[in-house]
Formats: structure tokens, sequence, C-alpha cells
């Protein structure tokens, strides 16, 4: 019943929630943020690409995307519309709040497929695969996965919601006078945040570049070891940190119910079911059909978690059971949709709401720009990172 905890996975996801309070406590995220804002807040576009790169640089360590999005970024931004007149729930609202409340949404969904450890439940489907594909996917392969199609999406996401939701205000230097103002506020970068920059750096190197030398959780472990010693957090902080041990504890017990399936033999009944469904079209189309299938029944789910638990081991068993089909492909393509869904309904994922209900995105806009994007992202999923997968997988 406990065998989920023995997971190293499952003790990732716990610490990489702990590194995101230390973003929390010293200000560091919010630094970042607005950092990017004062650089770049000098036109409407560049302050798309400043919300959408803050969100870049949080992710790797920020596995909760409702923490990263609505925790860190949504306080910054909901304060920029009203620089230009640009209120709620009226039609000034597409002046500057719809474009910027739309680019920093889908930014995040687009970050939490980009980097393994930017949403919670993609370490839940990599434990999955490894239970039922027996394959383990590494911080490496994931990037690997990832970076050729959702780097491209990242940096032209800013520019294409210019176009297809173009904002009224084209200009917004007062955006960046705003930022310096609460940057100055902040005052001078504490010891805190040093530390924690160079906490961070140092794991992103380990994680990315010595998992042959040190296993990504004792690294995570040994940051969080060193976030003590140095007074960036205390005890009590991590004690109280309850979305952590919240989503600990759900992973841990999910995992084994996972494991349970493949030991009661329903995992192999159900492969062998649907392969016999199946026969007679090739593995690449069925690829294709899976992929897409798994992600357009996102509509049907509230969250990403629950998509995942109650998604991916069918269509894993599934996969193993058709001939021809690489069920690793198959493991890495259903993975990588992990983030990107979040775009396609305000209810998809948790912060959704709090961007649906900011008042610049009316409903119908809403449902319509997450119809349009969450095609472009399916599109650009299967055109460009499933061929990638096939080819790499096939060599």
């Amino acid at each position: 019943m406990l065998s989920g905890f023995s997971s190293t996975t499952v003790w990732l996801v716990g610490a990489a929630f702990m590194f995101a309070l230390g973003y929390q406590k010293t200000g560091l995220g919010r630094r970042i943020a607005l950092l990017l804002v004062r650089v770049l807040g000098k036109s409407t576009l560049r302050v798309g690409y400043a919300t959408a790169l803050a969100d870049a640089i949080l992710a790797p360590f920020t596995p909760s995307n409702t923490a990263r999005r609505a925790g860190i970024t949504f306080p910054i931004v909901s304060n920029l519309p009203a620089l230009y007149d640009s209120r709620p729930n009226e039609p000034s609202a597409r002046r500057f709040g719809g474009y910027i409340m739309w680019t920093t949404f889908a930014a995040n969904c687009i970050t939490s497929s980009l980097f393994m450890t930017a949403c919670a439940p993609n370490f839940l489907a990599t434990e999955f695969i490894r239970k039922i594909v027996h394959v383990d996917i590494t911080y490496m392969q994931w990037m690997k996965g990832s970076l050729p199609f959702a780097l491209p999406l990242l940096l032209t996401l800013p520019l294409l919601v210019y176009w297809l939701y173009p904002p009224q205000v084209k200009r917004s230097p007062e955006v960046s006078v705003w930022a310096g103002g609460e940057l100055r506020k902040m005052g001078a970068i504490s010891t805190n945040e040093i530390i924690l920059t160079v906490l961070v750096i140092g794991a992103i190197l380990l994680w990315v570049l010595g998992t042959s030398i040190i296993d990504p959780t004792l690294t995570a472990l040994t940051g969080i070891g060193l976030m003590l010693v140095c007074g960036v957090v205390t005890w009590d902080d991590i004690a109280k940190n309850h979305a952590a041990w919240t989503t600990l504890t759900l992973l841990a017990t999910l995992v084994t119910l996972a494991d349970g399936l493949a030991r009661s033999g329903f995992i192999k009944w159900f492969a062998d079911f649907v392969a016999a469904s199946v026969g007679g079209h090739s593995p690449t189309l069925i690829l294709v059909m899976m992929v897409a299938v798994y992600y357009l029944s996102h509509y049907m789910f509230a969250s990403l978690t629950a998509h995942t638990t109650a998604m991916m081991p069918m269509m894993l068993a599934a996969g193993m059971g058709i001939q021809g089909l690489p069920a690793p492909t198959l493991a890495m393509a259903l993975a990588l949709t992990t983030g990107i869904m979040g775009v396609i309904t305000p209810y998809a994922t948790g912060p959704g709401l709090a961007y649906y209900n900011s008042g610049y995105l009316p409903p119908a806009d809403f449902w319509r720009l997450g119809t349009i994007f969450g095609l472009i992202f399916l599109a650009t999923l299967l055109l460009i990172g499933v061929p990638l997968l096939v080819m790499g997988y096939a060599a």
C-alpha cells in the first residue's frame, strides 16, 4: 500500500515544490518578472514576451503551474491593464488587458510541457511510463522531446496572440516605468536571493548534465538542505507547505494504484483488446490518432492530474498491444501533451479560472481562443514533435 512512497520521482515532485517555496519567500520570482517587464515593457508585444520569458525562467523549479501562474505571475500582470485605462468587464478590456492575460495564460501551458519539472502531472506521467512501459525518462530525454515543438511555440506565442487577439494599445512605456518603481520598492537584491539563484543554477546543471553522477532527486534534496542551512527557508516553512505534502501523498498513492492495474492483469487485457480492434492501420497513423484522442479528451476533465491518472495507463496499455508501434515513442508523445492541453478550456487546469474570471477575457473570447490555440498546440506537437520522436526512437 505504501510502495509508491519508495519512488524517487514522487520525492522529486515534493522537492521541486520546496524550491518554489524559496522563490516565493525570497521574492526572487517577483523580481525576475519585474526585471523582464522593465526591460521589455516599452511596447505591448514586448510585455507579452516579458511575461512568457518570466514564466519560462520560473518553470523548471515551480512544478505547481497554479503557484507559478496564479501565485507569482497573475498578481503582476493584473496590475498592468489599469495603466492604460483598460478595465475589466468593459469594452476597454481589449485595449491591453485581454492581450496580456491570454498571452500569460497560454505561455504557462507551453512551459508546463517544455520542462519536466514545470507541472506535477508530468512526474505522474513519467512514473506511469516507468511502471507500465518499463522506460525511464530522464530530464535530458524530456528536453530533447519537448524543445523541437514547445520552444518555437513559446517564442512565437506573443506574436500569434498579437495577430489573432490584437491589443488596441501598441506602445506601453508606462508599464516599464511602473515595473521600475516596483523594483525600487523591493530594494537591492538580498543575500537569500543570491544564494537561491546559485542553488537553482547548480541544480539545473546537475539535472541536465549530471544525471550519470547524481540522481535528480538527490540533487533536489541536496538543494533543499542547503536552503535550510543557509537560512533561505526554515523547517517551519517546509513543514507548513501544505501543497507540497498533499501533492507528494497524492502522487505516491496514485503510483501504487497504477501498479495495481499491472499486477492485476488489467493492463495486459486492455492492451490485447485494443490491439485486436485497430488491426490493419499503420503504426504511425495509430500513434497520431491516439495522441489526438488523449489530448482532446481533456475537454471532459477539470484537472491535469485527474486526466493523467484516468487516461495515461489505458493509452499506454493500448499502445503496448499494437504491433509495430514503439511503446516508448507513444509514452513520450502522450506525456508531452500534459501541459499544452491546459489551454483548451477555462477549467482545463486550476489557474485558468483566475484568468477566466479576471474580467479581461469574455467567456466567448476565452472559449474561442482556447479552441484556436488548442488546435495550434496540438498541430505543432503532431507535425513537429511526434515525427522527430518517431525518428529518434527508430534510430
